[in-house]
């Protein structure tokens, strides 16, 4: 349970003790945001987020990321309209380093002049990106519709205009005004005693900071809303956008849980109304969901979905009809205590990580009044009928008020009228009638609950079965829930031009029906273990992931092993995924940085299938048949070839005895693998550029990397983060210094075969060529002289600390057991990864920056103007 305390000053201590990994997450959370901003103070919440890592009494520019990357932490912030939250998650060893740094950046800012000049260029170049994201404009449109007087209906990044107008003595004046001790909340959890949080506390954030209590919230009240209003413009997105909001109450009304789960009936998870009725049944859209925004003022009810734009016009009236059907009738029994079972669980899941549950903590505290609302919350969802939510949904879905907002791309057909002819049959409509689900069975016998302790608690226990196939078994009992993790060495690598996107496609049909169960039976069964399972494809594999409540293992074990060893591929399945697959590919121009990549290992791969998109393209997705989808299942995914790691809350011996009878049997015996063209380094300069019409240019620089076997691995990765990260030199340099940029990276990944080492920029068209002749000076500078002792420190304390923060989900170290171990690495990575980099010097780095980084033959990629 959480402890509360206050410091004489007003400020708020919440702390939890969390023992399972030692680790412990600080948040500093701040009652001001975008909402509490005056006409001239646009932005200048947000603006705060960036400013106060930019320097204190103590510590210059830069020098706060620095410090909790050299303890193995990672720092960052955000801003919402009712929020700003500064955090930081590393091993708790160093908690009180970790504390004293967010500490002094909220309490001893120093606004330098010519610091906040650059930042506003950065926070420019943020909202630039943002801009040319389709979501965020659609999510613009919604909120500045949706809204007429409060707010919420302005950006939270503010204007260009408005962020480059900011002045110190302004940022300074409500920076006094709202960054006052009563107004913090202060987070703990995670491996450190309360007894040592308050005095960390009272020593860092205590005593008189001489500035008035902040002022108490004066925003402009909503009024009822009086009408429709439809919003639909045309945009150059490839797919449309399109939302529905209705007016509901903020976070504290007592309507809250009941909201939330009307949100989840009506579109959240693929047995919700709106994904069976328009997305399954219909095939109307690519994505559909619903949700219930509520912050501390009225919120909104919503329904979002991209979709083809010549189908607008069905999707909007199925969907309007979906909802007008839960306003008609009440949900069944069935449906309710699912989702009441899945509410239960995200507060299990949430304790997995030490600032998930942080996150929550603070959310509860400083938005409901404290954290024991989360216990009236839960026993309200547990109190909820079928009638009461049909209640809900006849109070706030008024399709006489509805907003809907849309974002056209050509040849779109939508028109206002049509919006209103939806919204009026919805409005009439006593509803749609759900479709009868089948009866949730299980494809094979139960066996009892596992309970107990075993002898393999806390190692892994390795067993290899009879046909060949390996399994891992780890307990974890920190928290009541198991992942699992079937992995097959493949992927894209085994692809061909003919193939490509083929271990996508599969991947996404391994859950899409067996022989004895159809794709919805399938997520009914998992949903009633209050999991989740899916399939992923990657460039050297594929897997199949599953999580759930550890008291439900043997039902989301059984139906694991039914969609690994027997999926139908069924041909009506085929078709849904096969289009959802075309229009993810047509949809790529809207995320240009991806562009770039791809544009990348296509110039640096010339041979090797690491050069085609992990989605495939258009000609291949749209002659892919159900047979070849089974023929490359035989082929490659033989029980014999298969690693699979189960960790979690269960007993050890009684897994390893209930795999051995799921996963025992001899498949048909491994075929040949296919061989795998090698690819020489490039001889030669490479350059490709795709025009591209977007506010920023997306820039990608880099090199032939090393594979996942070779030792050099390790110093690549500090070399990278040397580079990247917000202590890193790109950062300081790029976007600190020079305000080229509001995201700018490194990155190694390596493969089984060579992979690629690569840096980043997302920068202004007129910025390009100055963002690519600073990043090669940097890489320059890494083949000129060796890095120094302070930066290789930080480096190595960063890569640890955040590979530990990183495994704290059981669902990660399944991941990382099961393709370790796959790929022929074994548990050495996963046991002696820290060792390997504390091992690397700096005479290491500069070695491998001469191996890899071959400025006279770059290979570079750009997509923008």
């Amino acid at each position: 349970m959480p402890t509360r305390h206050r410091l004489d000053n007003g400020l708020t201590l919440l702390h939890e003790h969390q023992g399972a990994a030692h680790v412990v997450a600080w948040q500093i959370w701040v009652n001001v945001g975008g909402a509490d901003e005056t006409p001239d103070e646009a932005g200048l919440a947000h603006l705060h987020e960036h400013m106060l890592f930019k320097g204190t009494e103590r510590r210059g520019p830069g020098e706060i990321a620095r410090d909790i990357e050299a303890h193995g932490g990672e720092v960052n912030a955000w801003t919402s309209w009712d929020n700003t939250v500064y955090h930081t998650v590393m091993a708790s060893q160093f908690a009180r380093e970790g504390l004293d740094v967010l500490a002094d950046a909220v309490r001893f800012p120093r606004f330098d002049p010519q610091e906040l000049a650059r930042e506003c260029e950065v926070v420019v170049e943020e909202i630039k990106r943002a801009e040319d994201t389709p979501a965020r404009r659609a999510s613009r449109d919604l909120f500045h519709e949706s809204y007429q007087a409060h707010p919420y209906r302005l950006p939270v990044l503010g204007t260009p205009e408005s962020v480059r107008a900011t002045t110190r003595e302004r940022i300074l004046a409500f920076y006094r005004k709202h960054y006052t001790p009563e107004a913090m909340t202060l987070i703990a959890v995670g491996d450190v005693p309360l007894e040592s949080v308050r005095a960390w506390a009272e020593q860092l954030l205590g005593g008189d900071w001489e500035r008035q209590r902040a002022p108490s919230r004066h925003r402009a009240l909503e009024p009822p809303r009086a009408g429709r209003r439809v919003h639909l413009v045309p945009d150059e997105a490839k797919e449309a956008w399109l939302n529905v909001s209705f007016a509901i109450p903020g976070a504290n009304h007592e309507d809250v849980p009941a909201l939330d789960v009307l949100a989840m009936l009506a579109g959240q998870g693929e047995t919700s109304r709106l994904f069976r009725q328009v997305k399954r049944g219909g095939r109307l859209v690519n994505e559909i969901s619903a949700y219930a925004y509520t912050p501390v003022d009225p919120g909104l009810f919503g329904v979002g979905m991209t979709l083809p734009g010549e189908k607008m016009r069905p999707a909007l009236t199925e969907s309007l009809r979906t909802l007008a059907q839960l306003v008609a009738a009440p949900p069944s029994e069935e449906e309710l205590a699912t989702i009441k079972a899945l509410v239960e669980s995200e507060a299990v899941y949430a304790r997995e990580t030490v600032q998930g549950l942080a996150r929550k903590l603070g959310h509860y505290e400083t938005s409901l009044g404290g954290y024991e609302a989360e216990e009236r919350y839960h026993a309200r969802v547990a109190a909820l009928t079928p009638e009461a939510i049909r209640e809900v949904a006849r109070r706030y879905i008024d399709f006489d008020t509805a907003v809907v907002t849309g974002l056209l791309p050509a040849g779109a057909q939508l028109t206002e009228a049509e919006v209103h002819a939806a919204l009026d049959e919805a409005r009439r409509a006593p509803g749609v009638a759900t479709p009868a689900r089948r009866a949730q069975t299980v494809p094979a016998a139960a066996m009892p609950k596992l309970k107990g302790t075993g002898p393999e608690a806390g190692r892994v226990v390795l067993e290899t079965l009879g046909n060949g196939a390996t399994v891992l078994v780890r307990e974890e009992r920190a928290v009541p829930l198991v992942a699992m993790r079937a992995a097959f060495v493949g992927g894209l690598r085994f692809e061909t031009e003919e193939t490509n996107g083929i271990t996508t496609l599969l991947s996404r049909m391994l859950t899409r029906g067996t022989t004895a169960l159809g794709a919805e039976e399938i997520q009914h069964l998992m949903d009633a273990c209050a999991g989740s399972i899916a399939g992923a494809g990657g460039r050297n594999s594929v897997s199949l992931r599953a999580e759930a409540l550890s008291r439900h293992f043997d039902r989301a074990f059984t139906l694991f092993a039914d969609c690994l060893l027997d999926p139908a591929f069924p041909e009506e399945e085929l078709e849904r995924e096969r289009h959802l697959l075309l229009q993810e590919i047509a949809a790529r121009e809207d995320r240009p940085s991806s562009l770039a990549f791809d544009g990348f290992s296509r110039a640096l791969f010339q041979q090797h299938p690491y050069r085609m998109p992990q989605i495939g393209e258009r000609a291949t997705g749209e002659r892919f048949t159900a047979e070849q989808l089974r023929a490359h299942h035989r082929r490659f995914h033989d029980p014999s070839r298969m690693v699979l790691a189960i960790i979690g809350d269960v007993n050890g011996s009684e897994v390893l005895e209930r795999a051995r009878t799921l996963f025992g049997a001899a498949g048909e015996g491994p075929q040949p693998l296919p061989t795998v063209p090698r690819e020489a380094p490039p001889a030669e300069r490479r350059h490709v550029h795709r025009p591209l019409a977007r506010a920023q240019a997306h820039v990608v620089l880099g090199f032939q990397g090393l594979t996942l076997f070779d030792p050099d691995r390790y110093p690549l990765e500090v070399l990278s983060s040397v580079l990247s990260g917000m202590g890193g030199r790109l950062f300081t340099e790029l976007r600190d210094k020079r305000s080229m940029a509001y995201s700018v990276t490194s990155m190694a990944v390596e493969g089984i075969d060579p992979g690629y080492f690569a840096v980043y920029i997302g920068t202004s068209a007129d910025k390009r060529e100055a963002a690519e002749a600073g990043m090669q000076t940097e890489l320059r500078k890494l083949l000129d002289a060796p890095v120094t002792p302070a930066e290789l420190d930080r480096a190595r304390a960063h890569l640890v600390g955040t590979h530990e923060i990183g495994l704290q989900r059981n669902a990660a170290r399944a991941a990382m057991l099961a393709l370790d171990t796959a790929y022929g690495l074994g548990l050495d990575n996963f046991e002696h990864y820290d060792e390997r980099i504390e091992a690397v010097t700096a005479d290491d780095v500069q070695r491998v920056a001469r191996r890899i980084i071959r400025l006279d033959r770059p290979v570079g990629s750009v997509v923008g103007p």
